[in-house]
């Protein structure tokens, strides 16, 4: 396993105390923030999943998520940990769900119509309802067509919560066209705000829990677009560079890198990523390897708690 990101295990004993004492009155705002990044959220499904296992969803303020991580976070949310994590490998695995052959013929890469309309009513179902009513908020972020800035989306009811869903997922080409919502067009979060720590920090959390998507702590600056970003690129110049995270999450890194950033202020901070590298991309869709993501996410947060519970420090 490799070796944790700089952070602060006291973001996971504040959440064990809650669990243990049932108590919430402690001045605490417990923010989670999750990671898209299409199939790769495999690796933070696991990690809701054992989060759910050991009592601990329940303990979050608030959290935060875009595309992949919208749908993760409220699952947890939900109580549906496992959910989210087998989402990735039972039902979204599939050339149904992303083939990239449908670039020959100029329709989304990804259906996002058999992710809402098919596994999300009959396989693993979201009751939009109990979301909208959730005491604790959902925070999906999405990105305005018009100048590429992150929002939060404030669905006002079930149906437009599914809405939402859709349109903090889409991307042109690769997931659907841009998706209307109170006036605004909409597209995939992850293009403008990948991962929301500093806006959760902004919002007054005292104690951040991170979710990342990646075994390498930082993408490779040199690695070049993607495949299927080239492919973008060819169809519509400009988008393939504009739908990868690479170049927008340094600012958060940063964050994440250093305990002592001001912008942590003091706050608690513990970002968790993958012990291991499954090699699943935001588009493979090869089961063994999406289940091994799932696994490897659940392992790298017993690990977390184990360490916590023995009394070992990081950071």
């Amino acid at each position: 396993m490799s070796s944790p990101l700089p952070g602060d295990d006291e973001v996971l004993r504040a959440l064990v105390r809650r669990r243990d004492t049932g108590n919430r009155d402690d001045g605490h705002h417990i923010a989670l923030v999750v990671a898209g990044g299409g199939m790769r959220g495999a690796y933070a499904g696991g990690m809701a999943h054992a989060l759910d296992d050991a009592g601990l969803a329940g303990g979050f303020d608030a959290v935060y998520g875009s595309s992949a991580g919208a749908y993760i976070g409220g699952a947890l949310l939900l109580g549906d940990g496992r959910g989210a994590a087998h989402i990735f490998f039972e039902d979204m695995a599939c050339r149904e769900f992303a083939d990239l052959r449908r670039l020959r013929t100029r329709k989304p890469v990804v259906s996002l119509d058999h992710l809402l309309d098919d596994i999300m009513v009959h396989s693993k179902p979201m009751p939009w309802d109990r979301l909208h009513a959730s005491p604790v908020p959902l925070r999906v972020i999405a990105t305005d067509v018009t100048d590429l800035t992150p929002h939060v989306l404030e669905p006002r009811d079930p149906d437009e919560w599914k809405v939402a869903f859709r349109a903090t997922a889409a991307i042109p080409v690769l997931a659907g066209p841009p998706v209307e919502l109170q006036g605004r067009r909409w597209i995939d979060g992850s293009v403008s705000e990948p991962l929301p720590v500093l806006r959760a920090l902004r919002d007054g959390a005292t104690h951040v829990l991170a979710l990342l998507n990646r075994s390498g702590h930082r993408p490779d600056p040199g690695a070049g677009p993607a495949r299927w970003a080239r492919a973008l690129d060819r169809l519509a110049p400009g988008l393939g560079s504009i739908a990868q995270e690479g170049h927008r999450i340094g600012p958060v890194l940063a964050v994440i890198d250093d305990a002592a950033h001001p912008s942590r202020d003091g706050r608690h901070l513990l970002a968790l990523r993958p012990g291991e590298d499954a090699g699943v991309t935001g588009l493979t869709i090869d089961v063994s390897r999406v289940y091994r993501a799932s696994r490897i996410g659940y392992a790298t947060v017993e690990a977390a708690l184990e360490r916590v519970s023995t009394g070992r420090v990081t950071g």
